[in-house]
């Protein structure tokens, strides 16, 4: 399938591939491939959904480099030491920032409380509530959209800087892409429409009423945003030569940590990244209506693609395999 084969193909499909709006393709230093759908430009932004714990991945690395995270095996509760623990919570102390990053927290619901703390004056505080339980550390992989807004806390608890100051100043600008800004509005209705709005956005990150970033979501990036952050990935922590993320860190984020059940595709899953295949040298940051970070070390490509809200679209690895590689390879 050459490139025109493939816009006629998007364009026409009225199945999972209906939604997509960018794709953005580097191979070996250089842009191969940009294309665009449903009036979108390359530098139009969008609300990428779980791509953005692909980002925190890297923001908590740099604080991990910066020594202000000594180990990630440091207690989460050294980050907020004027929390008031429940009375009768024990299992709250012995949660590490590796617990969060992997997915392995203890969390004391059944399904997410997204109305409790998405109402709440303090996202963070509000989701540190539901931290612990009585089963202990379990090492059980617990998918947790809202579980990850701790590691915002801990990130600017640790380097007395707001995330998206961290990001721009330590992410974004040395990667030559626009900083972003925050959303600054939180209510019922304008959390609901940044989900469903299907038209381009601003350069912004949704945030609580603190001025926290949203850690599971809320990022909005364009298609060669994801791209770009994608070759960080693919150098192991450089950006044309120069250091931005410590090797170890970008090594030890993309190694497969837990082996995922059938719900994820059975892949594999490192810090907030997965490694769909056991044998292959293949990383994917990876959001709910197929936006996605693709990095394949094994042919040197990093790919970024968005896609406005669909339900039920979620891996676009598939996809990208099968459809987008054989255009630029």
């Amino acid at each position: 399938m050459n490139k025109e084969q493939l816009h006629r193909y998007i364009s026409g499909s009225t199945g999972n591939e209906s939604n997509i709006c960018q794709i953005y393709a580097i191979k070996d230093g250089e842009e191969v491939y940009e294309d665009c759908w449903h009036g979108f430009k390359t530098e139009d932004a969008m609300n990428v959904n779980s791509v953005t714990k692909g980002v925190m991945s890297l923001l908590a690395g740099i604080a991990l480099d910066m020594g202000c995270i000594r180990s990630l095996d440091q207690k989460v509760m050294d980050f907020f030491p004027d929390y008031t623990v429940k009375r009768g919570e024990k299992t709250i102390y012995d949660v590490t920032v590796r617990h969060l990053l992997t997915m392995t927290a203890p969390y004391k619901y059944r399904s997410e409380p997204w109305t409790k703390v998405c109402t709440s004056r303090d996202w963070t505080l509000a989701v540190l509530d539901f931290l612990g339980g009585r089963k202990g550390i379990t090492g059980e992989f617990k998918y947790a959209t809202l579980g990850i807004q701790i590691l915002a806390g801990v990130i600017e608890n640790a380097t007395g800087q707001k995330c998206i100051d961290l990001a721009n100043s330590y992410l974004y600008k040395p990667l030559g892409l626009p900083e972003r800004i925050l959303h600054g509005e939180s209510s019922k209705e304008d959390q609901f429409d940044f989900f469903m709005n299907k038209n381009p956005r601003k350069n912004e990150w949704y945030s609580d009423p603190q001025g926290t970033v949203t850690a599971g979501w809320g990022l909005c990036m364009s298609a060669r945003d994801m791209a770009v952050i994608g070759t960080l990935v693919l150098d192991n922590g450089k950006f044309k030569g120069k250091r931005i993320i410590s090797e170890e860190y970008l090594k030890d984020m993309t190694a497969p940590h837990l082996k995922l059940g059938e719900r994820f595709g059975n892949m594999n899953y490192g810090y907030l990244w997965y490694k769909p295949f056991d044998d292959r040298d293949v990383y994917a940051a990876i959001g709910d209506s197929g936006n996605i970070i693709y990095v394949n070390k094994e042919i040197n490509v990093s790919i970024g693609m968005t896609g406005t809200f669909k339900p039920r679209v979620y891996d676009r690895v598939d996809f990208i395999e099968q459809k987008v590689l054989s255009t630029i390879c």
